[in-house]
């Protein structure tokens, strides 16, 4: 299994650890990633750049790529949780997500 803590909201580098979770899925492996602090407003407002809506579109078909607002992330942002549900998997703690993908290879984007 693939983990990834999305943090930043740069494209690039949206892009880079959403493109490592659809690559990883694509192939057969399980793939979880949790949209932290920087990734959080990019994946919800929707207007992403063309690649990345496409690629974001990807994550939607892969089922067994999961995404989860990061639970903090989602509190700081004051974001609306039915919006969060509506975009991503839910929302879930830092400390569940490294429970629940114990053992996987992590990375941090």
């Amino acid at each position: 299994m693939l983990a990834a803590i999305l943090e930043s909201g740069e494209p690039t580098r949206l892009y880079t650890g959403l493109s490592l979770l659809v690559s990883t899925a694509v192939e057969g492996e399980p793939a979880r990633g949790l949209v932290s602090f920087g990734a959080l407003r990019p994946l919800l407002a929707g207007r992403l750049e063309p690649a990345l809506a496409e690629l974001r579109a990807t994550v939607d078909e892969l089922p067994d790529l999961k995404l989860w607002a990061c639970a903090a992330a989602v509190d700081r942002e004051q974001a609306d949780r039915a919006e969060v549900e509506r975009h991503l998997d839910g929302v879930m703690s830092t400390p569940r997500f490294l429970r629940e993908t114990a053992g996987a290879r992590l990375v941090v984007v």
